[in-house]
């Protein structure tokens, strides 16, 4: 987990929605405003019952769905709101259904759900899950599939829905098949060993044993104590240098049912007599299948439009009459149930186990996860998978029949719905989310075939690396600088990163979402070395000429320009959010031409009438750190870091997270600054007014004077030094202390002759700095820059201490939204100063903005924007050294005081992404981190940054490499690449695959190969020390970094690293799947991976991910409520925000993954164990099926399911999460990293409290070591560990022992929090206990001495700890306080409860709630307060 606050990353469309409202609730007591801030979204409590399907099917056919009614907007503002809030709470009803052959029986269903959905439920029950083809009836009438309940006349309460058998057709009966196989592979993992359909590994329900919630509490609580085996396996235990792979994929006991003998059916597999010939089509005969049962017996089966039946064919003769008997059944089961006993039994047993399963288990996930490691699986014959993979599964797969999809209509169409109200912004949204992953797999999916050399070329008459593709309409392209398109920019290195730059731009105006603006749906795909662009098809652009079509932009880097009013148009509504300024360029006939983006974005009219920008890659400014510029000089502190620097090509651009934070930097010195002149001005006539009316003295009407000419001369000398002064703020303000100095030298350098200003000055930056720093909320931006509320905004208590900052901004705001024509010149001079000085593009308000065609090559401007050119210059400069100076320190620091903690590669590169670092700094990183002082609290962070460094060289090197490698060579190429990586075997020699088969093929099939070509042996001949040698210089330079080491075993000895981590992190990133064993990495005399150890390579894929935006606010205004201490108002948030995540984002996401953990952390908080539990056990096996079984996160929401288990009385249970955790944490980071303090400490109390006192030292005391060294030996942390420790001592008489570590720990509060504290009181009253046992304990003792076995022994205290004290400590060091609350307040608590959940029930709508009585108790409980 990179940040300890819950956050999901921030970078979502930002809706107007008036959040701080929505956060700040309790402060507006006027009901209007409440009602204001709860418009948009609605605050509502429909119920969570809906069934998990609902992601399911019916999201497919938008058509349909887009008729839905949202809730009518044609009443116009209250009404429809009103109507929104109704729409999502219907409550849910209860409806019988009567299957042929079983009981009827009682499901829950709510209105909007679809008929559609009810069929999905059906599919998936036990009983009736063997049934794909029937209808549904009410009363004898057939139930249309894309009906809503709610519109069906006569479905209530009760109804009695029967389900109808209905003949098949073809199209029905491939279903039915396709379905009955996935009956029968339901528990089989190995689709998620494939990485196909969405499947993934889960192996939670391994370590608790189906023992979580219910199922928990039937145990016997009493005896469960004797029960525990708590001994750990010797490689998870403190100190072990052990690091087994095998671990990481434990067996799970019904996969082993499967592997077995225990199988349903033998073969399965379409006959080779299909398709029926005309005479038996006319009979009703659909297709044949053939079978072969465990009992060995061959039967051939017809599917006709009545069902299925045996009938007379066999392998070598056609007969197609029904056998006798035929078993004429309307199921395949009801049919092979009657065929084979064996099939009966296994299969009731078989779907009992499914059904057990958690639904989270089993359900897709919305883009395909991979795994690194996997076992070896049989292979199995397989005639859906065989089929599916020679046909493109057209005719029912895809939802318009018997065509391909038309990507790229889909995706449009998807932002063209309607977007007026909650329930249209969730329809829009979920539809726009299910095409876009739709779109992501097939566009994988293609990619993959591009590279196999499955699919023709449009052009097979060029080059291989020159070669386009299109299947499935979509256009494929490789990685290539084809036709000399990128020789000014790096060749094929630009050509390589265009791509991504190009995605990012796609994301970023996708997110701003302007209406009428379409972009290309966009892929990018890294396989086998290759990377590939997938994009949707813009209507009509394959039949004429690009010169042709593009109406805006250029096609030639800048020589040609044109544009076009409707683009403009366009474009301008992007460009506050995008920060984009408009400029003009010079075309070739140096006329100039105005542009709002970049030369190379190019618009295009489709035959469709729809406008599509295409080329972003230059959305966001150039970094000038990495574009050496003739003539162009550095900031200093840039300079010195050794800026500018070469890179493989002249695409290096900032990041979006760079641009917004460098923004809300300037915001706040632009605040500052007209902050410090408005005081001035204040200060001036206030010292007027005073010699007017007292006129004591002639003195201090000569001071009159004097300040009255002051305060014109002040305003000068300010303008004149708030440029430097801004650029000095530029630099410093990475340190709290910066910004005072900057005021403070802005106010001194203008006159000081007045005492009142000299108040001013020394007042001033005191109370701005008060107000400003660290006030920011991170993501929000000033409103003047036009996206949500000025992040001052809803901090009035601090800012009324300040009147400077408080006029400054109401200043700056009636400036925006008027001329400012109503505004004394004086004021207006203000903001002229301070827009001046931090470069704002606007003189009556804070505006900035970028122009990303600066320093583009052959792009020329006119000649009246040089001195706008010129600041954009600047302001770019600024921008790179605000990255060197402010972010990179700034990231360091919170690595420092651990609000930021990587643990991998993936968790290191996001946490530099979320301040706009881009990876290639991550040499300066890594060397601005040696530098540090405290660079020994450093050293988690330095080895997970060399260890990303080594393995993105590496897979630099790999990518190149793989390109010359020929398809049946792969996996020997790529195990001897691992050999020459990893292992310590010095001379690995490459086992060339069976010559023979090699040279015949060779002749013959060396005109069309794959891309790339080359010599196919060229691979064999890397060496271990050649590969060595190329890391080290491919870290020199890309990242400017020096490596020392000339092999895999210095690399462990200089930096610390693990083999089986670098060993994971190249496997992730260069997408290779190896065989799971255990590798021996340091044997001398044979390699470590042989050809058998490569399993696979899969696709790295980087695509767009849509958000649900009205979901996250509602999710950010819970995480403010809870944070603000109202944890009941939060919870409620945060249930509505996991309601509508669930409607846009189906039940498996990432983003409910975040929102489960916050729920069950606050469902814990108030006291709800259980909730806490089901909760948390969905966010873990989230995380493992949408993140990866060993991602950071993941190990995250064990550790926290681990706490819960323990509340609940669960130890074993909390015992194996634990270790399972420690095992993934290992293998990830190793043990060496602050987190692992925190699990050991959690294992060590869980060993306490069932009384392994020694195992519990030895985790205790490593927390203990880890702590010392990353939080200080003075920190509080360690202060807590020595008290842990201390207690465990205690529990084992060994009184001294922990005297020590309590004296320790009291030392540490008393010097830290003072001796009032009541933790210091705390540890002296444990000190004195202490004492007296020993004393007692000694006493003892001495009496045994001296008296042999006649002594009269006191009996000694040894206090077992009880399972309230081990919880209360797990609660603090994992950051959960409890305020104790009386009896009286719990009561009121629950009773207030129970009256909104029966308000809620009754369907009130949640407004009323808000007016209603607020709660007797002010329950602010902190939490997450961590220790130190």
């Amino acid at each position: 987990m990179v940040s300890k606050t819950d956050d999901i990353p921030a970078s979502v469309p930002k809706c107007k929605v008036n959040t701080v409202d929505l956060a700040q609730g309790e402060t507006t007591h006027d009901k209007e405003t409440t009602k204001a801030s709860l418009q948009d979204p609605c605050v509502c409590g429909h119920s969570a019952d809906k069934l998990v399907m609902n992601g399911g099917v019916a999201h497919n056919h938008l058509e349909e769905e887009s008729k839905q009614d949202g809730g009518g907007d044609a009443d116009g503002g209250e009404d429809s709101n009103e109507q929104e809030v109704i729409v999502i709470q219907d409550t849910g009803f209860t409806v019988k259904i009567q299957a042929p052959g079983t009981e009827p029986f009682d499901l829950q269903v709510s209105p909007q759900e679809m008929v559609q959905e009810i069929h999905q439920v059906l599919m998936d029950r036990e009983d009736t899950c063997h049934r794909t083809c029937f209808s549904l009836q009410l009363d004898g009438n057939v139930l249309d599939n894309f009906a809503e309940l709610k519109s069906i006349e006569g479905l209530q309460e009760g109804s009695l829905l029967k389900v109808v058998e209905e003949p098949y057709t073809v199209r029905e009966a491939r279903i039915h098949v396709r379905h009955i196989r996935d009956l029968l592979k339901s528990l089989d993992p190995s689709d998620a060993y494939n990485g196909v359909d969405c499947n993934s590994l889960s192996f939670l329900s391994v370590f608790t044993d189906g023992d979580l919630g219910d199922s928990g509490k039937r145990k016997k609580r009493g005896s469960e104590l004797e029960q525990i085996d708590c001994t750990p396996p010797e490689h998870i235990l403190p100190g072990s240098k052990e690091r087994p792979l095998v671990p990481l994929q434990p067996q799970n006991k019904d996969w082993k049912v499967i592997m077995t003998p225990m199988q349903c059916l033998k073969v399965l597999t379409m006959s080779g007599w299909n398709p029926p010939p005309g005479n038996r089509k006319m009979h009703g005969d659909l297709m044949y299948l053939y079978m072969v049962t465990v009992e060995e017996r061959h039967v051939s089966i017809t599917a006709s439009t009545r069902g299925f039946y045996l009938n007379q064919s066999t392998t070598y003769t056609f007969n197609p009459k029904p056998a006798n008997p035929c078993f004429l059944s309307h199921s395949l089961v009801e049919l092979l149930s009657q065929v084979s006993p064996a099939f009966k039994k296994n299969f009731t047993f078989l779907q009992k186990k499914r059904v057990q399963r958690h639904p989270f288990e089993r359900i897709a996930t919305p883009f395909q996860v991979y795994s690194w490691t996997a076992p070896m699986v049989d292979h199995a014959m397989d005639c859906v998978r065989a089929e599916d993979a020679y046909t493109s599964r057209l005719g029912y797969e895809e939802h318009i029949p018997g065509q391909t999809r038309d990507w790229n209509e889909e995706l449009q169409t998807t932002r063209e719905l309607a977007r007026k109200n909650l329930p249209e912004r969730l329809l829009r949204e979920r539809a726009i989310f299910k095409v876009h992953s739709d779109f992501a797999a097939a566009a994988t999916r293609g990619s993959m075939a591009v590279i196999d050399g499955n699919v023709m070329a449009i052009n097979p008459g060029e080059e291989t690396r020159m070669q386009m593709f299109i299947w499935n309409n979509i256009f494929f392209s490789l990685g290539f600088d084809v036709r000399d398109h990128y020789r000014e920019l790096g060749g094929d290195a630009a050509a390589h990163a265009a791509p991504t730059n190009d995605l990012n731009g796609v994301r970023a105006y996708g997110a701003v979402d302007v209406e009428g603006l379409y972009t290309l749906g966009t892929v990018v795909v890294d396989y086998r070395g290759y990377r590939v662009t997938a994009q949707s098809i813009i209507p009509g652009i394959l039949e004429r000429e690009q010169e042709q079509s593009v109406i805006y932009g250029s096609i030639d880097f800048g020589k040609t320009v044109v544009s076009h009013e409707k683009y403009l148009e366009l474009l301008e509504k992007t460009s506050r959010p995008l920060k984009v300024q408009r400029h003009g360029v010079l075309n070739e006939k140096d006329e100039a031409v105005e542009l709002c983006s970049s030369v190379e974005c190019k618009g295009i009219i489709g035959n469709d009438g729809r406008h599509y920008i295409l080329d972003l890659l230059r959305t966001f400014p150039p970094d000038l750190n990495f574009l050496p510029v003739e003539g162009e000089q550095l900031p200093p502190e840039c300079v010195k870091q050794g800026f500018p620097r070469p890179h493989r090509h002249r695409l290096a651009c900032l990041r979006q997270e760079l641009i917004e934070a460098f923004v809300e930097h300037r915001y706040l010195l632009f605040m500052k600054m007209a902050a410090l002149q408005l005081m001035q001005q204040k200060s001036n006539k206030e010292s007027k007014i005073a010699a007017l009316t007292e006129s004591i003295s002639p003195a201090s009407t000569l001071l009159s004077d004097n300040t009255r000419d002051s305060s014109e001369s002040s305003t000068e000398t300010l303008t004149d030094c708030s440029s430097d002064c801004a650029h000095q703020a530029a630099q410093t303000e990475s340190c709290p202390d910066a910004p005072q100095a900057v005021v403070t030298e802005a106010a001194t350098k203008a006159p000081t002759e007045t005492s009142s200003l000299a108040a001013a000055t020394t007042t001033a930056p005191a109370g701005v700095l008060k107000a400003t720093n660290g006030l920011l909320a991170p993501g929000s931006t000033a409103r003047q820059n036009g996206e949500c509320e000025s992040p001052l905004e809803g901090k009035a208590d601090i800012e009324d201490s300040i009147l400077g900052l408080a006029q400054a901004k109401e200043l700056a705001e009636s400036l925006a939204a008027e001329d400012g024509s109503g505004i004394d010149p004086k004021s207006r001079e203000v903001v002229l100063n301070a827009c001046k000085a931090v470069g704002s593009i606007s003189n009556t308000s804070f505006d900035m903005r970028f122009n990303p065609d600066i320093f583009s090559p052959g792009v020329r401007f006119p000649e009246d924007s040089v001195e706008d050119n010129q600041k954009q210059k600047q302001l770019l400069k600024d921008a790179a050294a605000f990255l060197v100076s402010c972010q990179i320190p700034s990231l360091v620091k919170d690595c420092l005081d651990h609000s930021a903690l990587p643990m991998d590669g993936a968790t290191l590169t996001e946490a530099l992404h979320q301040r706009g670092i881009n990876m290639r700094y991550l040499g300066n990183v890594l060397e601005f981190v040696d530098k540090t002082p405290a660079k020994a609290q450093l050293e988690h962070f330095y080895r997970i940054g060399i260890s990303e460094l080594i393995t993105r060289c590496a897979k630099h090197i790999f990518k190149s490499y793989l390109q010359g490698v020929e398809l049946s060579a792969l996996s020997a190429a790529v195990s001897h690449f691992l050999n020459c990586f990893l292992s310590a075997f010095p001379d690995a020699v490459a086992h060339l695959p069976a010559d023979e088969l090699v040279s015949r093929r060779k002749n013959r099939k060396r005109r069309n190969r794959v891309p790339g070509g080359g010599d196919n042996t060229a691979w064999a001949s890397l060496t271990h020390s050649e590969l060595w040698k190329n890391i080290v210089s491919e870290a020199q330079s890309y990242y400017h970094f020096t490596l020392h080491c000339e092999n895999a075993e210095q690399v462990v000895e200089e930096y610390g690293l693990q083999k089986i981590t670098l060993l994971r992190e190249i496997s992730i990133k260069a997408g290779i799947q190896i065989l799971i064993k255990e590798y021996n990495f340091d044997s001398r005399h044979k390699p470590t991976f042989t050809e058998e150890d490569i399993l696979n390579i899969f696709p790295v894929v980087k695509h767009v991910n849509p958000k649900a935006s009205d979901a996250f606010h509602f999710f950010q205004s819970g995480q403010a409520k809870v944070q603000q201490g109202f944890l009941k108002e939060g919870c409620e948030l945060i249930n509505e925000a996991l309601n509508l995540f669930n409607n846009v984002y189906g039940a498996m996401h990432v983003e409910i993954c975040a929102c489960l953990r916050l729920l069950a952390r606050l469902n814990y908080i108030m006291g709800d164990h259980a909730e806490a539990l089901s909760n948390q056990q969905k966010a873990v096996l989230m995380s493992e099926r949408v993140l990866g079984i060993e991602h950071p996160h993941t190990i995250q929401e064990y550790m926290h399911l681990a706490l819960y288990c323990f509340a609940n009385g669960q130890l074993s249970t909390a015992l194996k999460l634990l270790y399972r955790a420690r095992y993934l944490m290992l293998l990830v980071c190793g043990e060496d990293h602050p987190e692992m303090a925190l699990l050991d400490s959690n294992i060590g109390l869980v060993l306490h409290g069932v009384m392994e006192y020694d195992l519990s030292l030895r985790f205790l005391e490593n927390a203990l070591a880890i702590n010392s060294k990353y939080h200080g030996l003075r920190s509080l942390k360690v202060a807590l560990s020595h008290h842990l420790v201390a207690r465990v001592y205690e529990s084992k008489a060994e009184f001294r022992t922990a005297l020590q570590h309590e004296k320790e720990g009291y030392t540490i509060y008393k010097n830290q929090v003072g001796e009032a504290h009541d933790k210091t009181k705390e540890s002296s009253e444990y000190l004195k206990y202490l004492t007296q046992q020993a004393v007692a304990l000694q006493r003892t003792m001495n009496e045994i001495y001296k008296n042999g076995s006649h002594a009269s022994i006191m009996p000694l205290k040894f206090t077992a700890p009880s399972m309230a004290s081990v919880l209360e400590q797990l609660n603090i060091i994992n950051g959960i306080i409890f305020i104790p609350l009386s009896q009286k307040d719990l009561e009121n608590l629950k009773a207030e409860v129970q009256r909104r959940q029966q308000m809620q029930e009754s369907g009130k709508s949640m407004e009323e709630l808000t007016d209603d009585s607020p709660l007797q108790l002010e329950d602010k409980i902190p939490l997450d307060i961590n220790v130190d």
